[in-house]
């Protein structure tokens, strides 16, 4: 025990030789190693940590495999994790590990330079994206907030702008005006002319009807082509217009073809004007056009059955010769009793619904799901609220559009059992006539008293408190010159509220009447002012009149 302590001490100087066990010299107590209580201690050494007994010091095992070969042969554990071993004992491999952790350190340096300089130049570019920033924002503050001079510059050009742009309104307004003056004088001499031939040459009314359709009728197909309207162009009245133009021009002499047409246009079309509120506004083509659509019909058959002289009437319409003076009891006249009318106008009828159908409703279905309007849209959308509405709405929709084409037929059979009697009788066909005309006269007197009278009253109440703003609040933004007609400010918002209301005045004044708004689409015209109107300034900046947005409706009360 003495020697193994000496060889301790020798241990722990660094500068001295560290003595290796003697592996040759064998005590006397080596035999005590062989016996099997200290093999199994030496078995409790694991990994060269020698766990202590209380027997004699087992011999030492071989020594552990080690990477270092200048310490394979160490007798110690601290000997082995010495820090710092002696130079002789340096190898290859600590001298690699060493340059190696150099290298090491200095990538760790060079990462951690990146790094700085990184930061740094997101640093700078952090302030440099704020200086803009902010110089950005005070450049807008400033185009914001101008000088006084710059804000007494740019009021004198809106004033300037203002000036000009009444000027060049009130050029556009004398056109406007122009255009409506020439026709409401054509719509009144067209009365004046009608009334004048029918008292005094009947004989050629019939002329001046087919030269006034070869005027209306194209205007009215690329106004409604324009629009998107179209469809509408399909509907009966049109129809019984063009039957009648074969009958006179080119089937004179046919008996079922000239009754069937003479039920139409004394049913379908003469009351079309009561229950779809046809009106007489002699400013408004389109309206005058609607009307000539479903009166002068009636007016022309009324002179060629009751007006003109016989001997012409046998010669120019021998048809209609034929029946009214063949004996009672004879086949021309058995063509004037109510179920052979009923049943040779129900034949025609029965064609046009059929065109109707395959042709509009079938292959134009995806246009008309789209928005396209037609007659079916707009009554099932204008009497939705109705009872015989909710009556066709309640049904499935594949049986919808049947129930509309049964209704149509009654309505048509209910409005044709009158027709004998006016055929018969001249005073009472003129009566009929002078009803239905007298009606679409007071519709026009409504639309023009109660409708243009409550707008002009709107837009100066409007304009009397955009004038009252203007005097307690100052000059607004866009100087006078936008209270003197441009729309904007108080009148805009009024003139947008009065054109929402505008459909339910005319309702209103339909209502009064006895009948239900006028089926037309409203004309681009019936938004155009009276000279009342341009007093105000209520129209668009570009001149134009402002007009409602037109719904789509239809054209006549049979389709």
């Amino acid at each position: 025990m003495s020697m193994n302590s000496n060889k301790w001490e020798g241990a722990s100087t660094d500068g001295e030789a560290i003595p290796t066990p003697d592996l040759v010299d064998t005590s006397p107590e080596d035999d005590i190693h062989d016996s099997p209580d200290v093999q199994s201690n030496a078995e409790t050494v694991e990994h060269g940590i020698e766990t202590p007994t209380l027997g004699p010091s087992p011999a030492p095992k071989s020594p552990r495999l080690s990477r270092k070969s200048s310490f394979s042969g160490s007798s110690s554990y601290q000997e082995d994790f010495d820090p710092l071993p002696p130079l002789e004992r340096l190898g290859v491999l600590d001298l690699l590990d060493n340059l190696a952790l150099t290298q090491q350190l200095e990538k760790i340096q060079r990462g951690i330079s990146a790094q700085k300089e990184k930061v740094r130049r997101s640093k700078e570019a952090l302030e440099h994206k704020s200086r803009l920033a902010r110089d950005r924002m005070v450049d807008e503050w400033r185009r914001r907030i101008p000088s006084a001079e710059e804000q007494l510059e740019r009021y004198r050009k809106r004033m300037r702008a203002s000036v000009e742009k009444v000027s060049r309104r009130w050029n556009d307004t004398k056109s406007i005006t122009l255009r409506e003056k020439i026709s409401f004088i054509c719509g009144v001499m067209n009365i004046f002319i009608s009334g004048y031939l029918i008292g005094g040459w009947p004989e050629i009314f019939h002329i001046w009807y087919t030269v006034q359709l070869l005027y209306f009728l194209p205007i009215r197909f690329f106004d409604y082509r324009r629009r998107g309207w179209h469809y509408f162009l399909a509907d009966l009245c049109y129809f019984v217009n063009m039957l009648l133009i074969l009958s006179i021009w080119l089937f004179p002499q046919s008996k079922r073809l000239f009754l069937a047409v003479y039920c139409l246009a004394y049913g379908n079309n003469a009351i079309a004007i009561i229950m779809w509120r046809n009106s007489l506004v002699f400013h408004s083509m389109d309206k005058v056009t609607s009307l000539f659509i479903h009166i002068m019909p009636c007016a022309t058959l009324h002179c060629i059955v009751h007006l003109i002289p016989e001997t012409f009437r046998a010669a120019r319409f021998p048809a209609v010769y034929a029946i009214q003076t063949s004996p009672p009891g004879t086949k021309p006249s058995s063509y004037t009793n109510l179920l052979s009318m009923l049943g040779w106008s129900t034949l025609p009828y029965a064609f046009w619904q059929l065109l109707y159908y395959i042709f509009i409703t079938v292959r134009r279905r995806d246009k008309i799901a789209a928005g396209r309007p037609t007659s079916f849209t707009w009554l099932r959308k204008s009497y939705s609220k109705v009872w015989i509405g909710r009556v066709v709405l309640s049904l499935p929709e594949v049986l919808q559009e049947p129930a509309f084409m049964m209704i149509q037929y009654i309505y048509a059979v209910l409005t044709m059992l009158p027709c004998p009697i006016w055929f018969y009788h001249r005073w009472g066909s003129a009566a009929f006539l002078m009803v239905v005309f007298g009606w679409s006269v007071y519709n026009g007197s409504t639309y023009y008293i109660d409708v243009f009278g409550r707008r002009f009253q709107k837009e100066l109440e409007a304009m009397k408190a955009e004038v009252a703003k203007w005097q307690n609040n100052g000059v607004p933004e866009g100087g006078p010159g936008m209270v003197i007609g441009s729309g904007n400010g108080t009148s805009e918002a009024a003139t947008e509220e009065g054109k929402k209301e505008e459909e339910e005045e005319e309702e209103a004044a339909g209502v009064m009447s006895g009948s239900v708004p006028e089926k037309d689409p409203p004309s681009s015209e019936d938004g155009q002012r009276p000279a009342a109107v341009v007093a105000t300034g209520a129209e668009t900046s570009s001149g134009e009149p402002r007009e409602r947005k037109p719904q789509p409706v239809a054209t006549q009360g049979e389709s």
